[in-house]
């Protein structure tokens, strides 16, 4: 198996204590020791960026570095046609639907060129001071990993990873490293989610007994069968670095270029790509640390080579600093797919919810303390309601007495535009010396961690419950988990 071991010290328990303080981290404080430096240049001068995966988010995340004033060196991308598109000379300035050239991306007809991103960093990598990486979810850490162990700070989109092995990994390089480092998980840049940490911190609902978080997802391929016929591969797509560390299959359209996120080789279903933004807030303002159970209570029909269409997963957690014991379970499956009824929290815990909305929405966040609780209707906790015991009905925090009265604690990120591009912005501010980043890796990865722990106990099994040793990453009572917490690379790919 390829690098069997972590980097010093991985392995070891991390401090609970410890965790707590990042969670609720003081932006303003020093920087994590200060980041790695940039290629000697002046902290003034723009920034080098390479960006893995052009299309998609990767437009999107390339586009934001460069309106913040940054230099995009080079573009990657498996599919020519993709790479092409973001590098012509004179693009078209509007599409048939006159929607502006901002909305297909801006063009990078300068940039450097590369299908993979291995001979990108080996060729240019003293050239360029950091790296995005929008990929499918199998190649979050392979490419990270590269461009951290050569010095340069990234910026990965969610999840972070694809197992819990590369979670524990990047989390120990990025502070071994003393690099720049961000997640994509944009409500992080809200004032609406750091709000909402708080007033859950400050005890307007009391002590947090349970978490329900359900999403809409997904609205791609999974609970299905893998292809069983192999297509021609199309002459702008390198397969074999698409496939990347993911085991060797055949071309199929059913994979490239976005029906992927439900194959267990490639994505991380519906709890993989959406926790990473729905469990963020909770996971800050509940202090949750590591949980020590995690169960896969109820799917739809399960599939050798997908996730299924529906999921109901319970993580409990133990006491930690103060707060009691919390159970937290997690639901998905699309309202849109007629095929299976999408498992939701009971109905007695969101009947407030319904007087409130007229009905359950499609995704939201449910915390129930001992003395009330938060709903969050929103993928990001931008927007958030309490009710305390002696109230009937939800009431918006911004104008709800108990939730007005709890003083700011956690500054705000003060940029322009929109929360993606204001977390961009956090990030190179960090890479210039500035505070670490409020999704920097030593939060993200934990939380990404914890979130993959949920496909780990749905690929062991429905009712096999998993005694968790957080700090070791292992199942106590089920060694066939160990390998879905870390797995086997293909030849030519390594952390």
């Amino acid at each position: 198996m390829a690098n069997s071991s972590l980097p010093s010290g991985t392995a070891f328990p991390i401090s609970r204590r410890n965790f707590l303080t990042k969670s609720t981290l003081v932006l303003g404080a020093a920087a994590l020791s200060g980041p790695h430096l940039l290629r000697g240049q002046n902290l003034n001068s723009k920034l080098n960026i390479a960006s893995i995966g052009a299309g998609g988010k990767g437009s999107s995340d390339t586009d934001n570095c460069a309106e913040l004033g940054e230099n995009i060196y080079a573009l990657c991308d498996v599919d020519l046609k993709t790479l092409e598109s973001r590098t012509a000379s004179n693009p078209p300035s509007s599409d048939t639907t006159g929607n502006t050239r901002r909305r297909q991306g801006r063009t990078y007809p300068n940039a450097k060129k590369y299908q993979d991103y291995r001979q990108m960093l080996e060729e240019i990598g003293d050239k360029i001071d950091a790296v995005t990486i929008s990929t499918p979810d199998h190649h979050h850490a392979i490419a990270a990993s590269m461009a951290m162990k050569m010095g340069k700070h990234v910026y990965v989109q969610k999840p972070l990873v694809h197992s819990v092995y590369e979670a524990r990994y990047l989390r120990q390089l990025a502070k071994e490293r003393k690099l720049a480092t961000q997640m994509g998980n944009q409500g992080s840049a809200g004032n609406g989610l750091r709000r909402a940490v708080e007033v859950i911190q400050a005890g307007v609902i009391g002590k947090p007994l349970e978490l329900h978080v359900w999403s809409n997802r997904p609205i791609w391929p999974q609970g299905i069968e893998r292809p069983v016929d192999a297509q021609p591969v199309p002459a702008n797509l390198d397969w074999d670095v698409w496939l990347g560390p993911a085991p060797m299959r055949p071309y199929h359209s059913g994979y490239h270029p976005f029906a992927w996120r439900g194959y267990q080789d490639f994505g991380t279903g519906a709890l993989g790509d959406m926790a990473c933004h729905t469990v963020n807030m909770p996971f800050r303002a509940l202090k949750l640390g590591y949980p020590t159970v995690v169960e896969c209570e109820e799917t739809s029909e399960m599939h050798a080579d997908t996730y299924p269409k529906t999921s109901r997963i319970r993580f409990e957690f133990p006491e930690r600093e103060g707060l009691p014991p919390l159970k937290f379970w997690w639901y998905d499956g699309s309202p849109q797919d007629k095929t299976v009824k999408p498992l939701r929290p009971p109905e007695d815990l969101t009947k407030e919810i319904v007087a409130l909305r007229a009905s359950l929405p499609a995704s939201g966040c449910l915390i129930v303390g001992d003395k009330g609780k938060v709903f969050s209707p929103d993928d990001y906790g931008s927007q958030f309601f309490a009710l305390c015991d002696s109230e009937s009905k939800f009431t918006p925090a911004n104008q709800h007495e108990a939730c007005k009265a709890v003083p700011q604690t956690i500054p705000r990120n003060e940029g322009s535009g929109g929360d993606d591009q204001r977390q961009k912005a956090e990030w190179l501010r960090m890479i210039r010396g500035g505070p670490p980043a409020y999704s920097n890796f030593d939060i993200a990865a934990y939380l990404t961690e914890i979130i993959l722990l949920g496909c780990v106990a749905m690929r062991v099994g429905v009712g096999k419950k998993l005694d968790w040793d957080g700090p070791h990453m292992e199942a106590t009572n089920a060694p066939e988990a160990a390998q879905f917490v870390k797995r086997e690379y293909r030849r030519g790919w390594t952390l």
